[in-house]
């Protein structure tokens, strides 16, 4: 069976052009720093989001958590959205790494009132206090929505105003670039370091990457040592990462649409709530009816040869990428339908 995989865009796998890029990629040890592959993958990547370095790692949770471990010291606190994917999702990493207090503010879709922010900036030198080592962004957030240029610029004026650095998660940051239509370069100048994806929408089998400046970066090196993120003939997996920052990068706007079309079909059937308005990148989120048991949708849904994530709470995604269409769309559609009629 051809299985339709919807849970989410980090299924997605490797072009035949990355295929054939991971046969042929020159490759050397990269802890000593002689992986050609990694090598230009790290220019080139620090040169697409306007940072003067970057540094290959193996997830997308070990960049964040070398950008916390690197900007702060032990004990300092560090600001963030409560929905965040920092807080939610990478097993409190936070405390364990860098030994640092999270400070969370209440935040819809990753957007936390400036306000809030700044009142949670610790001020002076009160020995009862930690020192606030670091501000987190998520854009775009993990829930799907685009934090705007305007709103991240607000925080990041009020970091400057404390020399605070500020951080972004932006796993899916060339997401959010598309779907504000601008160069990424403008999201990423208003944080001093990134973490992005390759291995979600632009579809590389493994990968992320950190960008900040060259000292930054440096330390981040030794600390991924630390880790035991030094990885050797790493080149076989940063070919297809050039080729999913390149090429697969510029065709996210079909993944958008189509996912926007997706949300138009599902709104249709009776029962399912769903707002348009959400539908910023190519995750698409609706309700479905509590009387309908979620069992016998995903019994459904595994017959027909479709992968999804159950609902929770009477919540659902669907996630499109590079492997899925209008022809898988309306399948999933078509048996979503069918149960919702039974």
């Amino acid at each position: 069976m051809q299985w339709i995989d919807m849970r989410s865009d980090t299924v997605t796998q490797p072009t035949p052009a990355m295929r054939a890029a991971m046969a042929q990629a020159a490759v050397g040890d990269d802890v000593y720093g002689d992986d050609p592959t990694v090598c230009e993958l790290e220019r080139q990547a620090a040169q697409k989001v306007g940072m003067a370095d970057a540094l290959f790692v193996p997830s997308g949770t070990m960049g964040n958590q070398l950008a916390l471990f690197t900007h702060c010291q032990r004990g300092n606190e560090v600001i963030a959205a409560d929905d965040c994917h920092i807080i939610w999702h990478e097993a409190g990493a936070a405390a364990v790494i860098a030994g640092v207090q999270m400070r969370t503010v209440d935040s819809v879709d990753g957007l936390m009132p400036p306000e809030a922010v700044a009142s949670r900036i610790r001020i002076g030198d009160d020995i009862h206090f930690p020192k606030t080592g670091l501000i987190c962004l998520e854009n775009a957030h993990s829930g799907g929505r685009v934090l705007p240029l305007s709103y991240m610029q607000a925080i990041r004026a009020i970091a400057r105003d404390h020399a605070i650095p500020v951080h972004l998660d932006g796993a899916r940051v060339f997401n959010a670039a598309v779907s504000l239509g601008v160069d990424v370069r403008e999201i990423t100048a208003q944080v001093d370091s990134v973490m992005f994806c390759l291995s979600k929408g632009l579809a590389a089998p493994v990968g992320s990457i950190l960008a900040g400046s060259s000292a930054f970066i440096a330390q981040a090196r030794r600390k991924r040592k630390l880790l035991g993120g030094g990885m050797r003939q790493v080149g076989v997996l940063a070919a297809p990462g050039l080729l999913a920052l390149n090429e697969m990068s510029q065709r996210l706007h079909e993944d958008h649409a189509h996912a926007r079309y997706m949300a138009q079909q599902l709104a249709g059937l009776p029962g399912i709530e769903l707002d348009l308005q959400t539908v910023d990148i190519n995750l698409v989120w609706f309700t479905v009816p509590p009387t309908l048991s979620a069992e016998r949708l995903m019994q459904a849904l595994e017959q027909a040869g479709i992968k999804a994530n159950p609902p929770e709470a009477g919540r659902m995604r669907l996630v499109t990428h590079w492997q899925i269409g209008r022809e898988e769309i309306d399948r999933v559609v078509a048996v979503l339908r069918t149960v919702l009629a039974a």
